[in-house]
């Protein structure tokens, strides 16, 4: 008896949670589009004043985004018309280092949008939790487990454009919490509309580098603070230069970068600030000690700590 009712009681708490996790997700996406309404409000009446153009931070929001990404691309998407049937671009995403999906940069556009897209990790169980969700048969997404380096990017992007009879997709996110730089400069196989990349703001505005490369790095064995991965902003800035795209902004806190390739640029009328207002607001304290434990680093204290290890001196092409 006491089995019975244990299994019952198990299938109510399912059951409940579901629908609890449905009203909320409903509730999530319905705010979010709100949002999105008046964010083009927003932008209609910048547009008409004038001035010295769109600070893309203006439009943050977040649904399913660490920060405000999602409103950021929300406003990239529509001031470039890449939902368009008229668009060149097809309405196709890749992002990758995405883990179980439920924080990401392009859940919120799949969801509102209905693109097709392509995510990968290197977590064979966070791709199974992935393919477990209901998002995973309601779109067509695929999720492949990976681990991502300069090498096999290309065929991993390749072999799902093939399977979807694609040969551009509009939007590219990377965030693998290490070589990012050296994977976006080995990226040859599409050029979209838009791509965002973590970048690393302990580096601050003035050094041109990232962690060197390594195909098996690891952010927390190459250094126990965690704090050691990436690429400075400015080194992205430069490469995004050298591969025809044009940096748009950062979100407001310090974490991800905006491109738009070259040829979009006359659609958006942006402005940036200076370089270290991008740096300075990265408040976040997710430093661990030797023991794994959260060390709360602050400041100056984050680079300090890893100040010893050796960088990649990039290429400045930003001049």
């Amino acid at each position: 008896m006491k089995k019975f009712l244990k299994k019952i009681f198990n299938k109510l708490r399912i059951y409940f949670t579901h629908e609890l996790d449905s009203k909320l997700d409903k509730l999530t996406m319905l705010h979010a589009n709100l949002l999105s309404i008046q964010h083009k409000q927003l932008y209609r009446q910048q547009l008409m004043v004038g001035g010295g153009g769109i600070d893309i931070r203006d439009f943050e929001f977040s649904a399913y985004s660490q920060n405000g990404e999602d409103g950021i691309l929300d406003l990239l998407i529509e001031s470039l018309e890449l939902d368009s049937p008229h668009s060149s671009y097809p309405r196709a995403f890749v992002e990758f280092g995405v883990q179980d999906y439920t924080e990401s940069n392009t859940r919120y556009l799949l969801k509102k949008r209905n693109f097709m897209g392509f995510i990968m990790d290197g977590s064979a169980t966070h791709i199974e939790s992935i393919k477990q969700d209901g998002i995973y048969w309601k779109h067509d997404l695929e999720a492949q487990c990976a681990f991502i380096t300069k090498d096999n990017i290309n065929t991993l992007i390749k072999q799902w454009l093939d399977s979807r009879k694609l040969d551009n997709i509009a939007i590219l996110s990377i965030d693998i919490d290490g070589v990012d730089y050296f994977v976006w400069e080995a990226i040859e196989c599409v050029k979209p509309a838009i791509v965002v990349v973590e970048y690393n703001a302990i580096f601050g505005e003035s050094l041109c580098v990232s962690v060197p490369y390594r195909a098996d790095f690891d952010r927390f064995l190459a250094h126990h603070s965690g704090l050691y991965f990436g690429a400075s902003i400015k080194a992205l800035i430069s490469l995004g230069k050298s591969k025809g795209y044009i940096f748009v902004g950062a979100d407001s806190s310090g974490t991800n970068a905006f491109f738009i390739h070259q040829s979009l640029e006359s659609k958006l009328p942006f402005s940036t600030a200076p370089l270290q207002e991008y740096c300075s607001t990265h408040h976040a304290r997710q430093s661990r000690d030797a023991f794994g434990n959260l060390s709360f680093l602050q400041g100056d204290e984050r680079l300090k700590a890893i100040k010893h290890l050796p960088l990649h001196t990039c290429k400045d092409f930003s001049h």
